[in-house]
């Protein structure tokens, strides 16, 4: 059976000294609010939709050509680099964020590589779609433990 201990109230409190009392500051009184301009959460003008134009639609899973701006001391070329998406999308309807990106992996010469590259980048000159893909999930991190045939992705038809 349990044991039952009963505390009264007088012998947990302690006897405080009293405070003296600090004078009272009145704060000064807020404006009543003005009304709130609408905020709009993503830019809806033409210019900031028409800024990546240049970057095709794509999803997780899809196979693209990214081509990049190299500059090699005075002069410019254009290298290109393709492979799947395993992580990012951009479509018509939403408008990538300022510091969001998209991940790129492909197999060269027997090793993996993945490429890190920001939708706003003033070094990427196109990204086209080359083939769709057909994948259950947004973010295919399990592609980098699989080798061969186990690591192919189904086209979209």
């Amino acid at each position: 059976m349990g044991v039952v201990i009963m505390v009264s109230e007088s012998d947990n409190t302690k006897k405080k000294a009293p405070k003296a009392e600090e004078p009272k500051v009145e704060e000064p009184k807020a404006e009543a609010p003005k009304a709130e301009e609408p905020k709009a959460e993503e830019p809806t003008d033409i210019k900031s939709i028409s800024i990546l134009n240049h970057i095709q639609d794509f999803q997780p899973g899809d196979t693209v050509s990214v081509n990049f701006k190299i500059i090699e001391g005075e002069r410019e070329r254009i290298q290109s680099f393709e492979g799947s998406i395993i992580s990012g999308r951009k479509n018509k309807k939403k408008i990538p964020k300022i510091g969001q990106n998209f991940i790129i992996r492909r197999v060269s010469y027997g090793i993996g590589v993945e490429r890190i590259v920001p939708f706003f980048s003033p070094n990427i000159e196109s990204v086209n779609v080359i083939r769709r893909g057909k994948v259950r999930r947004s973010k295919l991190y399990y592609l980098r433990g699989l080798t061969g045939k186990k690591a192919r992705i189904k086209e979209k038809i």
